[in-house]
């Protein structure tokens, strides 16, 4: 289903519509075929206009057995299509999904046929058919059906079909009988969307209208492997990427593993520990080093995080964060590590905190959580989540030369004249070089490749003197340590551009505040009000830590506040703290994205209750062509 999906995307991503994608499937390996835990899906949501989520309910739901009915058909509303394989609806089959009997049989009140536009097709046995001249196995003709399906969808929806005939040109080239009996079946499946009366509707999708570019279809973990290559090649600096493999981070792995020829260097280490380790001693040597992981990876590289503070050493920590505590929901999305990522490690060790919106986004948050770590000397944390890991996007290619550039400044000479004897007859002076002397803008500490001639220094884990970097025990340098590093981060709000304030009438006396993946449900509620005719205005925050300057202020021109999260509500406790503004939050923690129309509601709520308008609640229509 995976494969189905992607291959309907990549076809309406080369047909030139806008679309989301949210691909949802189980955690294990083999995961119990038939059963309700066992069912992967994707949802793709594509149209001939902007949109920012793959959809709240899907206009159509194709399921290939019982369990993917069941486990669907809650989001489907009455008269929407449901075409299923009738294929699987054995007994045995229906046991097991939970149905006491087949619900494709029933009638009247209440029943599939009556409730939707439910169409039951042999998809299996028609495969199986189309493919016989290849001398297949039952079992591996079966198994192209899902071919089949996407023939049948690509007629449905005048999806462009070259693009997947390449692909299994391609994918199966060298097992020639599997490559034809799959473009066989899917061209058979198009042929019978074109051919039966099944089908009373034909959709048309025109292409959407967008900025002019080179567009290609992409998902957040790939654009943050591209933006880790660009960070690199900006940077001058060789990439070394320490990591040890958890969903959904390792595909990042698997990307920057292929693109050697850009210096990048990738080591899959033993485990967590290893792989920050050596993306931290990659960056004492003078590379940019980076380690990727999800929430659980995050507890265990805490220790070393905190190293990279006290020695005050660039490192991106990229954290995909999914559902916790624990190894909880590996395959499931979630929004839960903000405040470990503001205060997962012992004593005062600030870490500056970026997190992209979409996956696209994905790209540019990359170059921006390297920039930050280069420029001021310090680990950063880039919180993405399994939303943005695995969705995907049409991204405008950006041009190279018009990328940052990021200068790591290496210190090359001595720094530092010491007086000895002062004051005395056998004064003296010396060239020295201090390690923790501080650029005065942005108090970040020189950066020396060792085996620099005159430049040796020591850097561990025990407290430094100010400048020189001696281990120092006295209490009063340790409180300005500490302080210091502190205010270091928060120089970095002095480099941030003016939040945009999304407020188009200046009317709006609610404002809705949201952080990472909500981006896109946000902005389809807020859509949906203002279409209500109500007014509401939305910030969206990159930078966690700090926050941008202007924050408070913009918080203050509102009479009320709030925050969708995918948590209990941990940015709205840092806004409280910080701010001491009594924010809404809007909190669901149940490994799904948010839903625009339900988000919509509650903001339609909180203007009812901040201004009195009873209309406020009545938000829009969904969006169309949703398929799942």
């Amino acid at each position: 289903m995976q494969l189905t999906g992607d291959r309907f995307t990549q076809e309406s991503a080369a047909f030139g519509n806008d679309l989301a994608t949210f691909p949802n499937f189980p955690a294990e390996i083999r995961a119990p075929q038939g059963t309700l835990p066992g069912v992967s899906s994707f949802q793709v949501h594509f149209a001939d206009h902007d949109i920012l989520t793959a959809g709240d309910a899907p206009d159509v739901l194709v399921a290939m057995n019982p369990a993917a009915l069941k486990a669907n058909l809650h989001d489907m509303k009455p008269g929407t299509a449901i075409i299923v394989d009738s294929h699987d609806f054995s007994n045995r089959n229906l046991q097991k999904a939970g149905y006491e009997g087949n619900p494709l049989e029933e009638q009247g009140a209440g029943s599939l046929a009556e409730d939707y536009n439910l169409s039951v097709l042999d998809l299996t046995g028609m495969t199986v058919e189309a493919v016989k001249e290849f001398g297949l196995s039952r079992k591996d003709a079966a198994r192209a059906k899902n071919m089949f399906a996407l023939g049948m969808l690509s007629w449905m929806y005048g999806r462009p079909t070259e693009t997947t005939i390449d692909f299994l040109t391609a994918r199966f080239a060298k097992a020639p009988d599997i490559r034809d009996a799959n473009i066989t079946a899917f061209k058979a499946g198009w042929n019978f969307g074109e051919t039966t009366e099944a089908f009373v509707v034909q959709y048309e999708i025109k292409p959407a209208k967008m900025e002019p570019g080179t567009y290609r279809n992409i998902n957040g973990n790939l654009a943050l492997a591209y933006g880790l290559v660009a960070a690199g090649v900006q940077s001058g600096l060789p990439v070394f990427l320490g990591t040890y493999p958890i969903t959904p981070a390792t595909d990042i792995l698997h990307e920057l593993s292929k693109h050697k020829r850009f210096g990048i260097t990738t080591f899959q280490a033993e485990d967590e520990i290893a792989g920050i380790g050596a993306a931290l001693g990659a960056s004492f040597a003078g590379s940019l080093g980076i380690t990727t992981t999800s929430g659980p990876g995050i507890a265990l590289k805490s220790e070393t995080i905190g190293l990279a503070v006290m020695t005050e050493l660039p490192l991106v920590i990229i954290d995909v964060q999914r559902g916790g505590p624990s190894t909880g929901l590996p395959t499931k999305t979630e929004q839960a590590d903000l405040l470990q990522a503001m205060f997962g490690r012992n004593g005062e060790s600030p870490v500056p905190i970026v997190a992209p919106q979409s996956p696209g986004d994905c790209f540019a948050a990359a170059l921006e959580a390297t920039r930050i770590a280069i420029t001021y000397r310090t680990p950063v944390m880039l919180l993405s989540d399994g939303y943005l890991a695995n969705g995907s996007e049409p991204w405008s290619i950006p041009d190279a030369a018009a990328l940052p550039k990021i200068d790591p400044n290496f210190a090359t000479e001595l720094n530092k004249t010491v007086v000895k004897n002062k004051g005395k007859d056998t004064e003296s002076s010396s060239e020295e070089y201090w390690p923790y002397l501080r650029d005065d803008e942005t108090l970040a500490r020189p950066w020396a490749v060792p085996g620099t001639a005159g430049l040796e220094h020591r850097i561990g884990g025990l407290e430094k003197g100010d400048g020189h970097g001696n281990i120092s025990y006295d209490p009063a340098n340790h409180d300005y340590m500490v302080r210091i590093r502190q205010a270091k981060v928060d120089r970095i709000a002095d480099s941030l551009p003016p939040l945009e304030v999304d407020d188009p009438s200046g009317n709006a006396k609610v404002l809705v505040l949201g952080w990472g993946s909500t981006y896109g449900p946000i902005g389809a509620a807020v859509r949906r009000v203002r279409k209500a005719g109500q007014d509401v205005a939305q910030v969206h925050l990159r930078h966690l830590n700090p926050f941008p300057k202007d924050l408070g202020e913009i918080l203050k021109r509102y009479d009320a506040v709030m925050i969708p999260e995918m948590n209990l509500g941990q940015l709205s406790l840092l806004i409280r703290a910080k701010y001491l503004v009594d924010v809404v939050g809007y909190n669901q923690v149940n490994g799904m994205p948010l839903k625009a129309a339900e988000l919509a509601e509650a903001i339609g709520d909180l203007i009812t209750t901040t201004t009195g308008d009873v209309h406020a609640h009545e938000a829009g229509t969904a969006s169309k062509e949703s398929v799942k």
